[in-house]
């Protein structure tokens, strides 16, 4: 033990942790602090520029000349371009109380915002978007991949038998954590891939896998090996989800759905259960993935099974996602309607 070590006290580590703690959260909160100043003032600003343009008439070319004498006073200030000046005017136009849907937009990065009132159009779909980056923490890379995604149609759509396996505080919670379909057209591989070829092809493209599959899921192991009586047997994929506090089994199968592939997810759910599950971690759960399934019938089938299993569909190949809304404008059309000069408003009047 060194001297230094010598004189320090007893409760120095636990001292030291807890300062630790009240510094980042000191950090958090000042973060939050400029974001919501600089969301404010954002708005503001949007909110003068909407207000003048109605009133006087001006457009894109007052909005340029503003851009470049506040660059010129604030030179080190980001985020005066005239586009985002423009974004600012939309922003206002779209949420005059600055609340997304009912969500506090100032809880959210600017450029998460400029995604939500550019890419979607529904006052409900912005909120539900919104709350699930807000709870997830999704940088804006991957808000916009799931607005792309459609997330909101296939959250919480599995076929599940959860609600009567499950304690009703935990079978919410699953339900909403399983999609359908999942889509893994980044896979790169078409609809005649065998199982062990898209297992493969998951592991390669771990992380998109795991932004598909949705926050929580830890990848543990794919052929995950499990003896009984002597006898092998083989999980196609383990993970363990940290807000479920269970292993999750996910069985793959380049196929349509059939009854008897629920019976031996069932069996693998009863081994990890008795063999790898600790007092401590909730029930295991499957995820039964095939490549068409009859509702009707996964339905069935699940309510004869004791374990809580979800059955959903994945897509290697699809179609480009239908636009939301064909109407919803772009930067471009914003930039448009507020090219309209003076001049040109005195020729219409």
């Amino acid at each position: 033990m060194t001297k230094q070590q010598q004189i320090l006290p007893s409760d120095y580590g636990d001292w030291l942790a807890s300062l630790k703690q009240r510094i980042l959260g000191a950090r958090n909160r000042a973060l939050l602090a400029a974001n919501a100043e600089q969301i404010h003032l954002y708005h503001d600003i949007g909110r003068d520029i909407l207000e003048r343009q109605n009133r006087q008439g001006w457009g894109a070319k007052v909005i340029d000349r503003l851009s470049a004498d506040l660059r010129g006073d604030f030179p080190d200030m980001k985020g005066l371009s005239a586009s985002n000046l423009k974004y600012m005017r939309f922003f206002a136009q779209e949420c005059p109380d600055r609340l997304i849907g009912q969500q506090a937009a100032d809880q959210l990065p600017w450029f998460h915002i400029v995604t939500l009132i550019t890419k979607l159009a529904e006052p409900h779909l912005r909120d539900w978007y919104a709350r699930e980056a807000i709870r997830n923490a999704w940088p804006r890379d991957t808000l916009t991949v799931q607005i792309k995604n459609q997330l909101h149609l296939r959250q919480g759509s599995a076929v599940t038998n959860f609600s009567e396996r499950l304690p009703s505080h935990q079978a919410g919670l699953a339900i909403q954590i399983l999609k359908d379909p999942y889509h893994f057209d980044f896979l790169g591989i078409g609809d005649e891939a065998h199982e062990r070829d898209i297992e493969a092809a998951l592991i390669r493209h771990i992380t998109r896998f795991l932004l598909e599959l949705g926050a929580g899921f830890a990848f543990l192991g794919r052929q995950f090996r499990v003896e009984v009586a002597g006898d092998e047997f083989f999980i196609d994929l383990l993970f363990y989800h940290t807000r479920l506090k269970c292993y999750v089994v996910v069985e793959l199968k380049a196929q349509a759905f059939k009854p008897e592939h629920a019976g031996q997810l069932n069996f693998y759910l009863s081994a990890v259960d008795a063999q790898i599950k600790a007092p401590e971690d909730k029930p295991t759960i499957g995820l039964l993935l095939c490549r068409t399934q009859n509702r009707l019938v996964a339905e069935y089938s699940l309510s004869g099974i004791d374990k809580p299993i979800g059955v959903a569909e994945y897509q290697l190949v699809r179609a480009l996602p239908t636009p939301l809304d064909t109407s919803l404008p772009s930067i471009e059309e914003i930039e448009a309607e507020l090219s309209r000069d003076l001049s040109d408003q005195k020729d219409q009047s």
